[in-house]
């Protein structure tokens, strides 16, 4: 059986090169030869305890080109440049209502993940695969996936042009998410920072102001924008071990407005509901991507950066190849590095 090189997880927080089975392309598959990808945040947070050793890469900010296609897919596809989604469309199986209704990450039959963009190559349904343009770079194509996480954040709180939001966090999805507001008519953007560069970016990507997540700066600043109302919506992106942020994104709110959850808490939360129950504050869960309207979020994300709208390479501020995936590893768990997005030449 031919075989790639790959790095997967040890079960020890980290990673090794190591030559695994290539994938086999099937029906309505395509087999992409992986140019780059990034390291996310949800990697990092997986990656660092002990766990199973990995027998597949995984890897789900991924650009590359289509070098093979399955019965079922048109042929001229090969050699075409794309960007995957490799967690919902990519698996989808296109026929369950979830799947009907455009809903494909909550399909009920997804196929089997075979594996990521931590390797040479990888396979996914080929209508899980969006073209890039010709003048977007394999970085850009790489940030596609979380542009996609931030643009169906801001579809799924309904923001409406010119409403005031607020994004909670400026790491990849915090960054992204202010790029998605601004490039889809939000009419004011803050956006907390921890790091000054994260904050020196958010300002670059749309963000009239980032202030630190503590203190009165950000409650002050929003309150002389909006007449003491606060935000219509509220992203909050940075989830974890504590309810600090999610306190936060009610008081953060106007009364009736909407609160998107991106950030993934890591244990059970206790909340005091009285206070957006009386506020009739909406609370809305949000994961990964979807076909919204007619159009996949992926196909939105790539047009935003096409056009200029979310100039998001600025954003890769590391790059390494593969075979020294725990340096990347390494460098983006460590912030006093500068790094925002650390990505993998493949």
């Amino acid at each position: 059986m031919p075989t790639m090189t790959a790095a997967l997880h040890d079960g020890n927080g980290h990673m090794r090169i190591a030559d695994v089975q290539a994938p086999e392309v099937g029906p309505g598959d395509a087999v992409i030869r992986v140019r780059q990808a990034g390291i996310c945040g949800s990697d990092l947070l997986n990656y660092g305890v002990n766990t199973t050793p990995e027998l597949t890469p995984g890897g789900h900010e991924v650009a590359g080109e289509i070098v093979e296609v399955g019965p079922g897919v048109d042929p001229s596809r090969v050699g075409q440049r794309v960007a995957v989604d490799t967690i919902a469309h990519g698996r989808a199986c296109g026929v369950c209502w979830y799947c009907r209704m455009g809903q494909v990450r909550q399909c009920l039959d997804k196929s089997e993940d075979g594996g990521g963009g931590f390797a040479e190559l990888m396979k996914r349904r080929a209508k899980g695969c969006y073209e890039l343009p010709d003048d977007l770079s394999w970085e850009e194509g790489a940030l596609v996936e979380p542009l996609a996480v931030s643009v169906h954040a801001v579809r799924r709180g309904g923001m409406a042009p010119g409403e005031t939001v607020v994004v909670l966090g400026a790491g990849t999805i915090g960054l992204t998410a202010v790029a998605a507001a601004r490039a889809l008519g939000a009419g004011k953007v803050f956006a907390t920072a921890r790091h000054e560069h994260q904050a020196v970016l958010a300002k670059r990507l749309g963000a009239d102001d980032a202030l630190p997540p503590d203190g009165p700066g950000l409650w002050d600043a929003l309150a002389d924008a909006t007449e003491g109302r606060g935000a219509d919506l509220t992203i909050e992106t940075v989830g974890g071990n504590s309810d600090a942020t999610l306190k936060q994104s009610i008081k953060t709110t106007r009364m009736q407005g909407r609160i998107v959850i991106l950030g993934g808490f890591r244990q059970p939360m206790t909340i005091d509901w009285m206070e957006p129950l009386l506020s009739e504050q909406s609370i809305i869960f949000s994961s990964c991507y979807s076909i919204m309207d007619g159009r996949h979020d992926y196909e939105l994300a790539i047009d935003l950066m096409a056009s200029g709208r979310a100039p998001l390479k600025q954003m890769v501020t590391h790059k390494f190849p593969l075979r020294d995936i725990q340096k990347g590893f390494d460098t983006a768990s460590n912030k006093s590095t500068g790094s925002i997005k650390v990505q993998l030449d493949v």
